[in-house]
């Protein structure tokens, strides 16, 4: 493990921001990361608590909410799809946080629940129902469906039809159990009842889900002494009414405290976890004293119970009919540790159908095995997660390996040590973020091969099939690229395509436009391929501009054959291979292409970039052999090359029935048919690569014409890319960058960055919509958003009112063109 980035408040005399007590943190499948402080008021003397919020490519974007909790806040919980947040405190207020306008910087309280005055311990959303096991040691396969498998999952409470019912349950101090369901029409029902008959205190507590639907709550009252409890919940909505049925479950007693010589030396209890929110039969538990820790993980197992030979003579038991208990067992325990502060568990569902602890060889350092465990000293250690067995080792600037006795006691009798106190580790278990006790961030590394030497190949296969998982499951990749190097870009990057059209048609279509995203942001981090980005950024702009204008289409009568317009003009310009624009116009049917004008005239700045960038690859043609020039890969892309053939023909048909959506060239000559002539350029450049298995360089003559262009036309300046002022580019020298929240980096030079210069605009120069393809002037007046992944800007607001523009934008209302998240930029970008 190495430090990539700290991120640590303004130094001043007096600061006002402290870490709360207990401090929480939470990383969500996107990639961002919620964590508390509280803000001293030296005028009223109190405190405020408050939930920053940041993206882990941004990590100084940092958006900080007064939360509104009177006490001090105790959980943080973000959903399964990353996109709301829960905030409880140790009054009983749970609060429920969503972004404002879908923006990653902005937050708001939606609705919320309470117990009133009792402190909240635990909480979690209720289960979806979605589950998707990893099987590591197919890693190797061909198909997604082996490696990936959708597990039978039941959700924690579902509506009418079946669909999961979305919510969160929590418990408190007092041991009460307390359930909020969200109802379609907004409203929150809540219902409370206690844990059991006899309620106690409730030190620590946790939530996991079963298969079957039902939730399991493990409790502790704090002592080793006191047997850790279980309990089943059942969940269930009787007459508009949330019932809450419980169950006593099978109890644990920690080993050290019936060891005789560990007996009375760990006093209390921790830390109580489940290894997994959907994996209730495995627990975590860690007893301390002041100076160590002691760490066990338990698992519940079905065993038979033993008759006595008496019962069995009066009623012997036949086959598989004996009977069966619930009994915890422990499968492994650490020796004697330093004093545990945090504990942060994987998130990966990872399934190996050999024993867990006895894994083949090549997949036993992988990633998503390990569990963090964070020590007074400042180190950080990897174990896994059933044998507890060191797997890596992270030392703080504050903690140096301890070499002998006098070195022990020397730490441990100095003063306090800067340590975590809060952890979690990301979707794919290759990044930890830590929070220590001055409320300065930390953002940690974990190798694929957790410290382990394993080949190159073995590496980029751990980090190939994490990228797989992603594509599939639609999380962010961003923890997966701070583990890759410029000389692994080219092999990731074939292998993704490979192992992509492996799978079946349907799937292809499905994760078409995210495996394009995912190789954009790989080759963003090597200099030899960073004009691949420019061409997977406007082929996704392609894509998503042919589906637009292909859904305007409809069809002349309703009673028309299967296929839709959409799909006729497909298949018609693929069978029509004429060089001419009106022939292949005669074989449709143009009725089914009409458009109001005010329609027509909307999508000119969409036309207009369709017209521009046929012209700009047709005029690069002559200088295909350089493939660091964007455009470069379209040049033999027959299904790209096909999109913009359909749209040229669509937009000749537009042209007719309203001529100022036209794309505008200026030519050198007024009698000059634009149109026909990149068309038929176009047409015979498609010929040479419609065929992917087939493909052939394109004739002189055709290289001859499109030398003549720049004489004939003039070639537009294409807006590539937006300036990325990310740090996952900044970190490739694998050297510690230092942030300040709220203070954004000077954008540093690096071999990386040098090489967008040639195709983004200057800091200073006209700024544009990337989306609307509207010019916003030098220094916009217009509030805009930008991708937190890519870096595409638009408006805030929308300036039309046409309905087929809105649609155009409500494709990009909660994610942009690549996937990425929005952020609210500042008037002065």
């Amino acid at each position: 493990m190495d430090l990539a980035y700290v991120c640590e408040w303004e130094k001043k005399p007096k600061s006002n921001h402290c870490p709360s007590i207990p401090l929480v943190c939470a990383w969500s499948c996107r990639n961002l990361i919620a964590f508390t402080t509280d803000l001293k008021n030296e005028e009223e003397k109190d405190l405020t608590h408050m939930v920053h919020i940041i993206d882990t490519e941004h990590p100084w974007d940092v958006y900080s909410v007064n939360s509104g909790h009177t006490e001090v806040i105790t959980c943080l919980e973000w959903d399964q799809s990353g996109s709301r947040l829960l905030s409880a405190d140790a009054d009983g207020h749970i609060k429920c946080w969503s972004m404002t306008d879908h923006l990653a910087n902005s937050w708001e309280n939606t609705v919320g629940s309470m117990v009133e005055g009792d402190p909240v311990v635990a909480l979690s959303w209720l289960h979806n129902g979605v589950k998707l096991a990893l099987h590591v040691e197919k890693s190797g396969a061909s198909n997604f469906g082996e490696k990936f498998s959708r597990v039978k999952f039941s959700p924690s409470l579902t509506l009418f039809g079946g669909k999961p019912m979305e919510g969160w349950i929590a418990v408190t101090i007092s041991g009460l159990v307390t359930v909020s369901l969200l109802k379609p029409n907004g409203q929150v029902l809540t219902s409370t009842e206690s844990l059991c008959r006899l309620r106690c205190r409730v030190a620590l507590a946790d939530v996991a889900f079963t298969g079957g639907g039902n939730i399991v709550v493990a409790t502790s009252d704090g002592s080793s002494t006191s047997p850790v409890q279980f309990y089943k919940v059942c969940v269930s909505v009787v007459n508009e009414k949330c019932k809450i049925d419980t169950e006593i479950l099978p109890s644990l007693f920690m080993r050290c405290t019936t060891d005789p010589a560990r007996k009375d030396k760990y006093p209390a209890i921790t830390h109580l976890k489940f290894l997994a929110r959907d994996m209730s039969e495995q627990v975590l538990l860690c007893a301390s004293n002041q100076n160590s820790s002691i760490v066990e993980c338990w698992s519940l197992r079905k065993e038979g119970l033993p008759v006595n030979n008496i019962f069995q003579q009066i009623s012997p038991v036949v086959g598989d009919k004996q009977p069966m208990i619930l009994k915890w067992r422990i499968l492994s325990a650490t020796n004697d540790l330093d004093r545990v502060s945090a504990v942060a568990l994987p998130k990966l569902p990872i399934s190996l159908t050999n024993t867990d602890l006895k894994v083949a060889n090549d997949t036993k350092f992988f990633p998503g095995l390990g569990l963090a465990l964070a020590f007074h000293d400042g180190s950080v250690h990897i174990v896994h997660r059933l044998s507890l067995q060191m797997m890596a080792v992270f030392y703080g600037s504050s903690s140096q390996r301890p070499v002998d006795e006098q070195t022990i006691k020397r730490q441990r009798t100095a003063a306090p040590l800067v340590h975590f106190k809060a952890m979690q580790l990301s979707w794919t278990s290759l990044a930890l973020a830590g929070i220590d006790s001055h409320g300065k961030l930390s953002m940690l590394r974990i190798s694929p091969s957790m410290g382990h030497v394993l080949d190159m190949n073995m590496s980029l296969r751990h980090l190939l099939f994490l990228l797989e998982y992603c594509m599939v499951t639609g999380y962010d990749w961003w923890d997966i690229l701070l583990h890759v190097q410029p000389n692994m870009v080219q092999n990731l990057v074939e292998k993704l395509h490979e192992e992509y059209m492996r799978q079946n048609a349907a799937l292809q279509q499905v994760l078409s436009t995210r495996i394009v995203a995912m190789k954009a942001s790989l080759c963003k981090l090597s200099s030899s391929t960073i004009a691949r980005v420019c061409d997977y950024h406007a082929k996704l702009f392609l894509i998503a501009i042919s589906c637009t204008l292909k859904s305007l289409l409809r069809p002349h009568f309703l009673n028309t054959p299967d296929k839709s317009p959409g799909d006729r003009l497909t298949e018609i310009c693929s069978k029509i291979t004429d060089i001419d624009i009106d022939k292949v116009m005669i074989n449709l049917k143009t009725e089914e292409f009409v458009l109001e004008m005010t329609t027509l005239q909307s999508l000119q700045q969409l036309i207009q970039w369709v017209g521009d960038f046929v012209l700009y690859l047709l005029a690069s043609l002559p200088n295909q052999g350089s493939p660091v020039r964007p455009g470069h890969s379209f040049l033999r892309d027959g299904a790209s090359l096909g999109m913009f053939r359909e749209l040229m023909v669509v937009i000749r048909i537009w042209g007719l029935l309203k001529p100022s959506c036209l794309p505008v060239y200026t030519a050198t000559s007024d009698t000059q048919d634009s149109m026909s002539l990149l068309f038929r350029l176009l047409t015979k450049l498609w010929l040479c690569c419609r065929e992917e298995n087939h493909i052939t360089e394109p004739d002189d003559t055709l290289i001859d014409e499109c030398c003549l262009l720049p004489s004939q036309l003039l070639i537009p300046n294409i807006d590539w890319l937006p300036i990325n002022d990310g740090i996952i580019s900044k970190l490739q020298n694998k050297q510690l960058v230092r942030l300040q929240f709220g203070k954004a980096p000077g954008l540093i030079g690096h071999t990386v960055s040098s090489q967008f210069d040639a195709f983004v605009r200057a800091p200073g120069q006209p700024k544009i919509d990337h989306l609307r393809r509207l010019h916003l002037g030098a220094y916009p007046t217009e509030e805009c958003k930008s991708c937190t992944r890519c870096g595409c800007v638009t408006m805030l607001k929308s300036p039309n009112k046409v309905t087929a523009v809105k649609q155009w934008e409500q494709r990009w209302i909660k994610n942009c063109l690549c996937g990425g998240l929005w952020r609210r930029m500042p008037l002065s970008y």
